[in-house]
This record gives C-alpha cells, structure tokens and sequence, in this order.
C-alpha cells in the first residue's frame, strides 16, 4: 500500500474509533442523569409521604383534643366507617 493509502485508512479507523467511543461516552453519561432524576423522584415521594404521615399524625392528635375537650356521640366509628366504606368502595363488584 502507498504511504497516502495507509494514512487515509488510519484516520478513517481513528474517526471511525472516535466516533464510537464518543456514542458510548454520551449513552453513560445520559443514562446517568436519567438515573438522577428516578433517585430524585424517589426522594421526593418519600418527603411527600412523610408529610403525609406528619400532617395525619398532627390531625389525629388535634381530633384527640378537641374530643376530650367537646365528646361527640360516635366520632370514633364514624371515622372508621368512612375510612372503610371509602376502601371499599374502589373495588369492582365480582
């Protein structure tokens, strides 16, 4: 082979590994910042259920005062039956 021919053919196979490695290089990188944004996602539902919990547990110690302070007839079963006619009513009739 001439000397032309060889360097043509090593810059083709040098652009040609060059290409490839950068694909590889921005696929890592890409999947990287997806991944980010799932463990994002994660931590911010769990803040939002913790709030949840927080916000529940607060209400729930607010409802205990006030019902020692003004008893009410059945408010401890009326909450329990909402609760579960609200569970139930989200199924499907079998």
């Amino acid at each position: 082979m001439s000397r032309p021919a060889k360097l043509t053919l090593a810059a083709s196979v040098l652009v040609s590994g060059l290409t490839v490695w950068g694909v590889h290089y921005m696929q890592e990188r890409e999947r990287e910042v997806m991944y980010r944004g799932v463990e994002r996602d994660e931590a911010r539902q769990e803040e939002k259920k913790r709030k949840r919990l927080l916000d529940l547990q607060i209400n729930q110690e607010k409802e205990a005062a006030y019902q020692k302070m003004q008893p009410t007839a059945g408010a401890g079963s009326a909450a329990t039956a909402a609760s579960s006619s609200s569970a139930s009513s989200g199924s499907f009739p079998s």
